[in-house]
């Protein structure tokens, strides 16, 4: 029988796992036919050890489903995070490890790799009848490691260099700080392994919408600030939910874009080979490969940022020419005296576009956008306020009233929305 392992490897397969446990839910052993049946009972118990008070299961006629069920008005940290810190390590990492940090307790404590070889070797290990052994170039590797995490402080006094640790950093009037960025940032995660280092127990916030499905996907976002940072190209993995095959792709990141609706996270990219703009699902990112950097990087994310005034969403529609295509959109509100709140949500939740009142009770929002069906949802917010509506994409705006008669019908009620 073979032995169970909490630990993990390779996050991108747990992250896979997650993502269908989670973000889309209901998934049951058959559902995975690409995988054997010890895979996916491996990964399902991996996921248990991290998640159990959260994991529940439906019996179907298909089978039984699991699914991870989370209340985020009840859970003050993100559990996905688990998955993060749950890292498998051979004998020999943990070992050097715990001897690298028991040598360079103290900051003050400094030593070359020859210094660290011989205390390893003399006084860790030399009461073992077979001892590890570690020798100079394993040393200077796991000392690199932790340079570029910035751990280990590497020193040079003349021809030798010195390691030794990082100050300690005094967190104590941080707490409210990182108790906010773990659980509402991009890679939330860091603030989560720095609050596990700190003795507080208060927490000041909580959230009603609490998104917290982002956390699976903190590794490549890491990797797509870290290049962006740099003003570099990436190749990387694309899967698109509607194709079997993932697609390998190089493009230049410009901007992660959040939903404040919905917490979902595009990526918005150029791809040089086809000199245009996109967005893409970072949930359906993985595998990110830095590539040189790029010298139009400044002047791409100065043509993003000019886009962006004409963005609702992520979407910008362009005509077979190259050329951009906007599409118009106006509404008109009615208020009465005492329903002024209705016209500062207007004002407030529009993201671009302007507002004008015409008269005492009539209020009429125009925008020109790339893809007026993006506003829809927050259009029909406003349904029992609107008098009038127009799109130039009169498709829309067919599609648009006859989801109002499906509605009507829905309610009983028969009404014909003017054509």
């Amino acid at each position: 029988m073979s032995s169970y392992n909490e630990l993990i490897k390779n996050f991108e397969k747990i992250r896979a796992y997650m993502r269908d446990f989670y973000v889309y839910g209901f998934k049951s052993r058959d559902d995975y036919q690409k995988k054997s049946a010890r895979s996916y009972d491996d990964e399902r118990r991996r996921l248990e050890s991290w998640l159990g008070e959260h994991m529940s299961f439906v019996r179907t006629p298909e089978g039984k489903n699991v699914f991870i069920s989370i209340d985020s008005r009840t859970i003050r940290h993100n559990p996905l995070y688990n998955a993060w810190k749950a890292k498998s390590f051979t004998d020999g990492d943990i070992t050097l490890h715990f001897i690298l940090f028991d040598i360079l307790h103290d900051p003050a404590v400094k030593q070359t790799v020859a210094e660290l070889l011989q205390q390893i070797d003399t006084k860790y290990l030399a009461g073992f009848e077979t001892p590890m052994m570690f020798d100079e170039s394993t040393i200077r590797k796991k000392l690199k490691e932790y340079c570029q995490a910035g751990i280990i402080v590497a020193e040079k006094e003349g021809r030798k260099v010195y390691y030794h640790r990082t100050e300690n950093t005094d967190l104590s009037n941080l707490n409210d700080v990182l108790h906010y960025f773990s659980e509402v940032a991009p890679c939330g995660v860091i603030g989560s392994f720095i609050l596990d280092k700190t003795e507080s127990d208060t927490d000041a916030f909580t959230f009603k919408h609490h998104y917290i499905t982002g956390a699976i996907d903190s590794g490549v976002l890491a990797a797509l600030f870290g290049a962006m940072g740099e003003k570099r190209a990436v190749t990387i993995t694309n899967m698109s939910r509607k194709k079997d095959m993932p697609k390998r792709i190089r493009v230049v990141p410009l901007r992660v874009l959040i939903s404040a609706q919905n917490g979902r996270q595009h990526l918005f990219a150029y791809l040089p080979d086809y000199n245009s703009f996109t967005a893409y699902r970072i949930d359906y990112l993985s595998d990110v490969k830095m590539e040189d950097p790029t010298p139009r990087f400044d002047e791409l994310r100065a043509e993003l940022d000019r886009m962006q005034s004409k963005m609702w969403g992520v979407s910008v529609k362009r005509n077979k020419w190259g050329n951009e295509h906007l599409e118009h959109v106006e509404f008109t509100v009615k208020v009465e005296d005492d329903e002024m709140y209705i016209v500062r949500r207007l004002k407030r939740e529009k993201r671009i576009g302007t507002v004008e009142k015409l008269d005492a009770h009539t209020y009429r929002f125009s925008a020109d956008v790339y893809d007026t069906s993006e506003l829809i949802p927050w259009i029909r917010t406003f349904i029992c306020r609107i008098d009038t509506i127009h799109f130039s994409d009169r498709t829309i705006e067919g599609q648009f009233k006859k989801d109002l008669e499906a509605m009507y019908g829905m309610y009983g009620i028969s009404r014909e929305v003017d054509q």
